[in-house]
């Protein structure tokens, strides 16, 4: 509970009707997860505006409403805070509220297309290593110091944000590593956060039904890095070819991380194999358990991350070689002598890097089996990229159904198709049941092929119309290949 004048500290009011020393027990922008002596946010957003729901709020106990626009009508016993953007606010009136938790730990965010939930998980298992209580928050879940809890959302809500960095603080956790998506800069989710070190993976055509153009998604971003202040850090992919836009207009210091351009931290792959990659950092080898060349570039942000902390550089190292892969990133499963691999892969980008790093695991007698689909409901623009990236590089694809939702996945697969070049369409199936297209890529294995499920990863569901139906790309891949002849 808090008081209502201290949660509007440092908050941009226009005005302010009713009393503000009531209590305020909980925080929401959806009223119908309003209770009692709660206080409700009206967000406009893309689809609905919460300024609609301020009476059912109040209906449901709100004590206090943020608002933009206040209601024609009033009630008197309700305090009303007129704010310019209640988006803003809402999240720094949430951080307010748990008593600015990202102020007493060391927050550290990850963002770009590819390469997020892997580096922000190899920093959380490092520190883990070491015995230093770590915080995760990720797509694949929530994590602090060893315990676990599941989240639907790459960034949580602004309230949830909060709640779960208040945790880590209570329970004596000294760093937090959080995945920082496009949406939620552009959503402030973020806003109000104090970020130690910022990082930059890179960026590839995604998201493009959110933010419409490639030029609106790289400055979706950029804001992140633009709102570091000088006691923090951006650390930024320097290979990528728009990794200095992000750094242009940064208050913070920058230091610069890549396999081929000179930087601040440099790493070189000395040997790539299924086993693991064997690498080398400022001098030092390290024989890692992480397949996949593009890996390369997530253990090395991580190292820099480290570094910047202020690490030891042997326990780094030595934390770094135990490391496994991260479920559903390049997860290599490996059944009755054959290799299948499940990698959350989704954008034209990341399917081109899984894909070739695997190409260097099999000779020229041998076949690269691809299973792939595309989302419903999200960038069309992007299905016959990756249609096209599979069919060229793989040996055979299957395109399959891969979350519909409310889309027909014939149409979504049709889509796929128009990307394939007629030199290619005779290595193309078409299977839009994915059990079926696993089952299939399976049977058609021989010995030192290889298999690989893209585009849900750790996910363990497909979203099929308005239902989420159980499902596994690893446990089914797993389950066909230990019944393989």
């Amino acid at each position: 509970m808090k008081k209502l004048d201290f949660l509007l500290l440092n908050i941009n009011t226009i005005k302010i009707l009713g009393d503000k020393t009531i209590d305020i027990e909980s925080i929401t922008n959806n009223s119908e997860k309003v209770s009692e002596k709660s206080m409700y946010v009206a967000i406009k957003g893309n689809n609905l505006d919460g300024h609609n729901y301020i009476d059912q709020a109040i209906l449901n106990g709100a004590k206090c409403i943020v608002c933009q626009i206040l209601p024609e009508k009033t009630v008197n016993s309700i305090t009303y805070i007129i704010v310019k953007n209640s988006r803003t606010e809402y999240s720094k009136i949430c951080s307010n509220f748990f008593d600015n938790p990202s102020e007493k730990l060391n927050l550290i965010g990850i963002t770009g297309t590819n390469g997020k939930t892997t580096t922000a998980t190899f920093l959380y298992e490092i520190l883990q290593l070491q015995n230093i209580k770590s915080g995760l928050i990720s797509t694949n879940c929530i994590k602090i110091h060893n315990e676990k809890f599941e989240t639907n959302l790459t960034t949580p809500d602004s309230y949830e944000i909060n709640f779960y960095l208040n945790e880590m603080v209570s329970l004596g956790v000294e760093y937090c590593f959080m995945e920082v998506s496009s949406h939620s800069i552009v959503q402030e989710r973020i806003k109000g956060l104090n970020f130690k070190i910022g990082v930059f993976t890179n960026i590839s055509h995604d998201h493009l039904n959110y933010h419409k153009t490639f030029k609106n998604y790289i400055k979706a971003k950029k804001i992140f890095f633009d709102n570091l202040n000088s006691k923090s850090v951006s650390l930024y992919n320097s290979d990528d070819k728009n990794g200095r836009i992000m750094i242009q207009n940064t208050a913070s210091k920058i230091k610069s991380f890549s396999i081929y351009k000179n930087s601040d931290y440099k790493i070189r792959i000395i040997e790539n194999n299924l086993e693991g990659l064997v690498v080398e950092i400022e001098k030092d080898v390290m024989y890692t358990q992480i397949s996949g060349n593009y890996n390369a570039y997530n253990i090395l942000a991580a190292y820099a991350v480290c570094d910047l902390l202020g690490f030891e550089k042997q326990k780094i190292i030595q934390s770094i070689s135990i490391l496994k892969s991260v479920e559903g990133r390049f997860e290599i499963i490996s059944e009755n002598n054959k290799i299948g691999i499940v990698d959350f892969a989704h954008t034209p980008d990341a399917i081109k890097k899984v894909l070739l790093s695997v190409r260097e695991y099999i000779s020229e007698k041998n076949k690269l089996i691809t299973i792939v689909g595309c989302g419903g409901g999200r960038d069309k623009l992007k299905r016959h990229k990756m249609g096209s990236i599979s069919s060229s590089i793989s040996d055979i694809s299957i395109y399959t159904s891969d979350n519909p939702r409310d889309e027909d996945p014939k149409l979504i697969i049709k889509d796929m198709l128009e990307g394939v070049e007629i030199k290619n369409r005779d290595k193309v199936l078409v299977i839009e049941n994915r059990e079926k297209a696993i089952e299939k890529g399976v049977k058609l294995l021989n010995e030192k092929d290889i298999v690989v499920v893209l585009g849900k990863g750790h996910e363990k569901y497909q979203l099929i119309g308005n239902k989420k139906i159980e499902f596994s790309d690893k446990e089914t891949l797993s389950y066909y290949l230990k019944r393989a002849v």
